[in-house]
């Protein structure tokens, strides 16, 4: 790790009154389930791929039909 991001780390990690392991746990959780995202959209479009993802014409028209009018 780069000297100066060990250092605003143990910083950052004093101000908060955090040991810098507790600190780095932190921020490997924090990046893992923000990364954890990506594989579920790339999955989700391997599945769009293949099928189509147009609603039903009778699915359509029905929820059309719950929009109430807007009167402007």
């Amino acid at each position: 790790m780069p000297d100066d991001v060990f250092k605003i780390a143990e910083s950052f990690a004093r101000q908060r009154r955090l040991s810098r392991s507790a600190l780095f746990t932190r921020a490997v959780e924090e990046f893992l389930v923000h990364h954890r995202s990506e594989g579920v959209t790339e999955r989700l479009n391997r599945v769009y791929e293949r099928e189509d993802s147009l609603l039903d014409a009778v699915v359509s028209k029905l929820q059309f039909a719950t929009i109430p009018e807007d009167p402007w």
